[in-house]
């Protein structure tokens, strides 16, 4: 068992190695289909312009930017991550697409104990890491936490596939050709041999809606996406 100290530091050197490299390995490894997912995501995100949101974990910024898009000249998106390479990334993204001027906020912050007061936040999401934190359970308090009452909690996420033949055929490539895919790409193993282990103990699509509802989410509802090789899962914050 890894504790989550260690879990902590490992996926902090993972991804400052690949910081760089990350946005392009993505598309390549999930055949673009994480842009797609994306964007059914902010059909469910609900939030307005002039809206208040946070991207946790945000890394290299593409949610960030999706939300800020939606949210406007007038609204606030601040997005956090724990590596400041990622944050590098996502800095330039911002000042490439002319959005310098915009209430944008990237800063350095753990997952686990949000530098945020309660009720802060329209909508709090989370994209492709919430496998990669030391204690779920945490994360999504936290999330719940910061999220104004009747505000949503999102969590986009790769996922099991449900279906027995898509999951073996899906499971071969994940579990043994990606990762050789990967480490070919940036020459280290380390990097891409991480994705089948933070996917091994990581719940299932209903597991996490359990943990959702654990954490004091209402309404949660999930929905699979590729057949299930990603999640879309929402729960709303309990009314005052």
């Amino acid at each position: 068992m890894v504790s989550q100290e260690t879990k902590a530091a490992h996926v902090h050197r993972v991804f400052s190695r690949i910081a760089k490299r990350y946005d392009l390995m993505n598309s390549v490894l999930s055949f673009y289909q994480h842009k797609l997912w994306r964007r059914f995501a902010m059909k469910h995100v609900l939030l307005a312009e002039g809206g208040k949101a946070l991207d946790v974990a945000c890394g290299t910024g593409d949610w960030t930017l999706a939300l800020a898009k939606r949210t406007g000249p007038t609204g606030e998106v601040v997005g956090i991550d724990f590596c400041e390479e990622m944050l590098e990334v996502a800095e330039k993204k911002v000042q490439r697409r002319g959005l310098s001027e915009r209430p944008i906020k990237l800063v350095v912050g753990d997952a686990m104990a949000l530098p945020f007061d309660d009720s802060s936040f329209d909508v709090a999401t989370i994209g492709f890491a919430l496998r990669n934190v030391p204690d779920i359970l945490t994360v999504l308090k936290e999330m719940n936490r910061v999220v104004k009452p009747g505000g949503r909690v999102v969590s986009l996420e790769l996922s099991k596939p449900e279906f027995p033949p898509f999951r073996a055929l899906y499971y071969l490539y994940f579990n043994r050709i990606l990762p050789r895919i990967g480490a070919l790409a940036v020459k280290e193993k380390e990097p891409y041999a991480w994705l089948p282990e933070s996917l091994r103990n990581f719940p299932d699509r209903k597991g996490l809606e359990a943990l959702f509802r654990q954490a004091g989410l209402r309404d949660v509802k999930s929905y699979p996406l590729t057949g299930g090789i990603a999640a879309l899962h929402v729960g709303t914050k309990v009314e005052d």
